[in-house]
């Protein structure tokens, strides 16, 4: 069996952050792991739903992202919550920095996958939502559904 170039394995989602924020752009980045922590998300032990990301000197660092401790691992497992450090290229630094300086927007990770044998994280540059822009989607939803509901019962 021959594996496409863009075979992806989702591992964790966070489906929070798209209720909480809107997210305006997206990059992709690798994160540095310990080899307890790769088998570990190989078997999907892997938690995103509290993790933020921070840029500090100049380098990018996910906090809260819990990876559970490899069974077989002993001595070799590291701390779950331990600081995690995401590889972008410079100029993508650079750019979310900058992006991050203006009111209102920060970096939420939004999904952690395997793109060919590496674990990537989807990144997204998102912007608070206010009380009355979450109650508006759960109305546009809820519309949906019902709109999806009807047109079921009339096609029966």
């Amino acid at each position: 069996m021959a594996q496409s170039k863009e075979a992806q394995k989702l591992i964790a989602n966070n489906k929070k952050a798209y209720h909480d924020y809107f997210i305006e752009d997206t990059y992709e980045a690798g994160v540095a792991l310990h080899g307890t922590e790769v088998k570990s998300m190989r078997m999907g032990k892997c938690s995103i739903k509290e993790a933020f990301i921070r840029i500090e000197h100049g380098e990018v660092f996910v906090y809260g992202m819990h990876v559970s401790p490899y069974e077989k691992g002993n001595i070799f497992n590291k701390d779950p919550l331990r600081v995690k450090k995401l590889l972008l290229h410079r100029h993508e630094i650079n750019k979310l920095a900058g992006s991050i300086a203006e009111k209102g927007y920060t970096l939420v990770p939004l999904q952690v996958y395997f793109k060919t044998g590496k674990v990537k994280v989807q990144i997204g540059l998102a912007r608070g939502k206010k009380l009355y822009d979450k109650r508006q989607d759960i109305a546009r939803k809820d519309q949906r559904r019902e709109t999806e509901r009807d047109f079921k019962v009339k096609n029966l």
